[in-house]
This record gives structure tokens, sequence and C-alpha cells, in this order.
């Protein structure tokens, strides 16, 4: 399958975000989080202040008809999901709690479901409950706040919803698909929804990861000819992007092999086998990525290599030029101590005499090191 529109906009605008340290995925960060959450009861719904506004957009649909809708509150839920076969819930921003807690309350899910879409630092992972599947992914970020960001997932019977902690997704083709008359996507459950979803997550990194091979193809060129120190940063932000990139694409291939593993009555055998499809799609992007980053380890060495031999020509060259003016200043410091009777001091060709004296020294110690191939190429025999 063919990645969505909106991942190009990512990929394009992938450079800059070399610059920026992914604090979602930090350590420290993640380790705050738990020790302000560490007196809270389970299933308490943390607020965040500095979460995107929360806004609940709505897609209601059947084989005949579709209806979108903005701006929704969660007591509309109830009527819209009676109006039609199929109902997506879109949350976008995790700011406003309460509304979070009405939207789980309206279609029964457990408080520790809505805890763990309000964390964001959750691993992608998938659990089933007996009315719905819960699904945690990671996606590629369009709002420049960073590269990746949580998107959760939940499958129901008739409904789906997702929770995403900022606008800006890689959805755009797949509400197109929506709104054709007559597709396939209208015409079955929110599991097929929830499978052309998971398919727009994973194959929207293979346009960011084409963009990184291309920088690190660059810099291959750059380390072996120019080596410069600003390439090392460089390969290091590509490496520590390739590692968030990886922790989030190895555990969504587990997800998605459970999906097809474990047997659930929210999704039919028909939607599993499109599931394989994700699976594969997983798998190759995990060789992408493991590539890359032993290629960004290679060219790191490779500069290592590079800056030691240049700086070893330099020295090379350093030591040519004060071995030949070593003989020089010795003559030089001799024929300086004008004493009264040294030889040749008031003869009229005394000078030019140690000037061509200490020339000749100085071409012979460079046909010397020519020879040797201490200084360029040896020059070749000739055959007898």
């Amino acid at each position: 399958m063919k990645p969505e529109g909106n991942a190009m906009a990512g990929a394009s605008s992938m450079p800059a975000r070399h610059k920026r340290r992914h604090k979602r995925h930090d350590l420290l960060s993640l380790i705050r989080h738990h020790k302000k959450s560490v007196d809270m009861p389970a299933g308490t719904i943390a607020a965040d202040q500095e979460a995107a506004p929360t806004s609940v957009r709505t897609v209601s649909y059947d084989a005949a008809a579709l209806h979108e809708h903005d701006g929704v509150a969660p007591s509309q839920l109830a009527t819209l999901r009676n109006a039609s076969d199929v109902l997506w819930i879109d949350v976008t921003g995790l700011r406003d709690t309460r509304t979070i807690e009405e939207v789980g309350a309206a279609f029964g899910i457990h408080k520790l479901t809505l805890e763990d879409i309000t964390n964001t630092h959750q691993r992608p992972k998938v659990e089933t409950f007996d009315h719905y599947v819960f699904i945690v992914m990671k996606m590629l970020d369009h709002s420049d706040a960073g590269l990746t960001e949580q998107m959760a997932i939940i499958v129901g019977d008739d409904y789906l919803i997702t929770f995403q902690e900022r606008p800006g997704d890689c959805f755009d083709a797949t509400r197109a698909r929506l709104k054709r008359v007559g597709g396939q996507l209208r015409s079955e459950g929110p599991d097929r929804l929830a499978h052309a979803l998971i398919d727009a997550v994973i194959d929207n990194f293979f346009p960011l990861l084409e963009n990184y091979g291309e920088l690190i193809e660059n810099l291959e060129d750059l380390v072996v000819s120019q080596p410069e120190p600003s390439h090392v940063e460089r390969l290091h932000a590509i490496k520590r992007d390739l590692l968030e990139i990886r922790r989030a694409v190895w555990p969504t291939r587990e997800l998605v092999n459970a999906l097809i593993r474990d047997e659930h009555h929210l999704f039919c055998d028909s939607t599993r086998i499109y599931l394989r499809d994700c699976y594969d799609h997983a798998i190759q992007l995990m060789d992408i990525v493991e590539t890359y980053r032993e290629i960004a380890s290679g060219l790191l060495d490779v500069y290592l290599s590079s800056m030691s031999a240049r700086m070893n020509e330099i020295m090379k060259v350093l030591t040519i030029i004060a071995t030949i003016f070593i003989p020089l200043s010795f003559f030089a410091g001799i024929w300086g101590m004008n004493f009264e009777n040294m030889p040749e001091l008031k003869e009229p060709w005394a000078y030019p005499a140690a000037l061509a004296f200490m020339a000749t020294i100085a071409g012979g110690l460079l046909v010397y090191f020519r020879r040797k191939g201490w200084l360029g190429e040896r020059a070749p025999r000739k055959a007898e």
C-alpha cells in the first residue's frame, strides 16, 4: 500500500527536527511523570495544561450515507451512534480530561484505559476487553512539536474512537476512502477502519526513512571527502531520531501480530488477513531502521578514520618541513656566530656560497623524501 499524502510533508520538514530534542521520550521526563502520579490511585486521569485543547470530531457512515460533525459534545454521541452502522469519534488534544471521561463513560471505557490514553508515555500495545479492543501506537507528529506522538484506538462493535495528542494526522487518504460511495471501507465494520488507520500510521514512516536515507548518503560523501566536526553532530541527531523511530515501530510489530494471533469477536478473519500486510510493512520498517543505524554508526568510524588520516598528513608535512630546516638552522647558527677568526667571514663569495650550500641540502632532502615515498608517490622504476 502507498503511504498517506501527509507523510511527505512530515518527511520534508524532517531536517529541522534534527535540532530538536524529543522530550516526550526523554528518560528524565518519564521519571518525573511517574513521580507526580505515584500517590494517585489507579485509574486517575491527570490533567496536563501543556496539552493541546480538546476537540471532538465524528464521522458516521454506512454503505448508503456518510455524515461529518465538528465540535461534537459527548452528550450527542449516543444519538449519532444510533443513526448509522459505524461511528468514528476522533478526539484531538488531551487537555480537557472531563470531555475524555465523558466520552469514555458514553461507551463504557474502563478508567485504566482512559488513564493510559492521557499518559502519553505509553509503549505501543494492544489490550482486549469484553466489549472493546484498546490499541496504543506511535505515529509521526505533524505539528512540528516532536518526531512522534501517541495515538490511541478503541474498537467497539459499532464504533471506533481515536485519541490524538495534537492536531494533524496521516488519515486524509482514509477519510477520502470513506467518502467514496461504493467503497469497500464504507460497507465493512469498525475493525476494517481500524486496519486502515493502523496501515496509514505504519506506511507514513516510509517517506521519512527515505529522507533519512538521502541524508545519510550525502553525509557519507562529505565524511570521506570533507570531514568536519559538524558532521558528527548531524550523525548523532540522525541516530537519535532513528532510535525513537525504532522505539515506535518495534512494539507496533508486536501489537499487529497480537491482533492477528489473538481471536476476538471484534476482529473478523478477513480483517486479520489485511493485518498481515501491516505486519510485513512493520518488519520492513525495522529492517530499514536497523540498516540506517548501522550505516550511521559506521560513518562515525569513517569520520574518525578520515580525521586521523588527515591529521597524519598534516603532521607528515610539518615533520618534513621541520626536518628540512633542522640542518639549515644548524649551519645558519654556526655562520651567525661572527667570531673574529672564522674562515671565509670577509670573503665576497661567502654569503652566496652559504645560501647555495643550504639550498643544496634542502633540495637533497626533498629528493630523498620523494624517493622514500614520504612526499607524494614514489616515482616508478623504469623497466630494464
